[in-house]
């Protein structure tokens, strides 16, 4: 069930969404609240699990990884165990980034960094021997549009 959300934690999620390097006084600021209400507020969120977590993005191409592939997988078997022994792999797999289970032709979508040829095919390797009937793999060009904030609105009131 989706958290209630009020106006001051809406603007308060989208200032972090914009930038969440800012100090909690800056913040606080922004916000128009006290210092101590708006971490409390920022903790109220990460304990709802509405904030997951607070990192930095990274340019892979910048950091050494020039080649970033969307991989989509087919299991060949279509069972609890065998979807288990795939996650893992994928969990265990550093080069994978990003990886969710999808409804369709495929059963697994994602998205794999490479620092060169012989690596990306190491991973689709070890991909295949832990499951993967067929994987499609379609090289990433440039970003359109980077990953952006969710369009929040408050919760209406009951």
């Amino acid at each position: 069930m989706a958290v209630r959300l009020d106006e001051i934690d809406v603007q308060l999620l989208n200032e972090l969404q914009q930038d969440a390097d800012r100090s909690n006084l800056e913040l606080a600021r922004i916000i128009g609240l006290s210092p101590a209400a708006t971490l409390n507020r920022v903790r109220r969120l990460k304990k709802s699990g509405v904030i997951r977590t607070i990192s930095a993005r990274l340019d892979p191409g910048q950091a050494g990884f020039p080649l970033q592939v969307y991989v989509s997988a087919t299991l060949t078997r279509h069972e609890p165990r065998a979807s288990r022994v795939f996650e893992q792999a994928v969990l265990a797999i550093p080069q994978v980034i990003a990886a969710d289970w999808v409804a369709g032709e495929i059963d697994v979508m994602l998205l794999i960094v490479a620092r060169d040829v012989a690596e990306l095919q190491h991973v689709l390797t070890q991909l295949s021997l832990k499951g993967a009937q067929r994987l499609t793999t379609l090289l990433r060009l440039q970003e359109i549009k980077p990953t952006s904030p969710l369009p929040l609105t408050s919760s209406p009131e009951n």
